[in-house]
């Protein structure tokens, strides 16, 4: 859904057919947002002159936080302005379809990633700030299944 670094950050479930881009947001990691969130963000952001600065400072203007939009794993998206190095590792082209996926269950990790129709996958963190996704379906969201690894089913089994 969100990975664990945007657990702090407002967020909300992604509506099918939306337009999303990647942004940086203030924890460091990478997620979903909103272009009109970004573009309120701008403008808020942009001081005019130096006393403006000043004043923002001591001041500062109540300002809306990007929400962090979140998809269910199974949501079919396609990713838009895939980077060259990107393309070249996966084999993909500029724009394609993918799913969108989680590849781990332990704690404090990044696992949210996205499965092209080859089987590549990428976490992410390893996308671009700014590349557009398109949210197609959200109809083929699966219920969340952990991923577990050997070792992790053989420690449960001997508890």
């Amino acid at each position: 859904m969100c990975d664990y670094s945007l657990m702090t950050v407002p967020n909300r479930l992604a509506c099918q057919g939306e337009q999303l881009v990647v942004h940086r947001f203030p924890t460091g990691s990478l997620g979903l947002a909103s272009p009109p969130d970004l573009i309120d963000e701008v403008r808020t952001a942009q001081p005019k002159s130096f006393w403006t600065c000043v004043k923002a400072f001591f001041n500062p203007p109540a300002s809306r936080a990007v929400c962090a939009v979140c998809i269910p794993p199974g949501a079919r998206l396609v990713l838009h302005d895939i980077p060259a190095r990107l393309q070249d590792r996966l084999g993909v082209g500029p724009d394609e379809n993918v799913t969108f996926t989680q590849i781990s269950a332990a704690v404090n990790t990044y696992r949210d990633a996205v499965r092209f129709q080859n089987g590549a996958q990428v976490r992410l963190q390893e996308l671009r700030a700014g590349q557009r996704v398109e949210v197609l379906d959200l109809s083929m969201a699966e219920e969340f299944t952990p991923y577990v690894s050997e070792f992790e089913t053989l420690l449960l089994q001997h508890r």
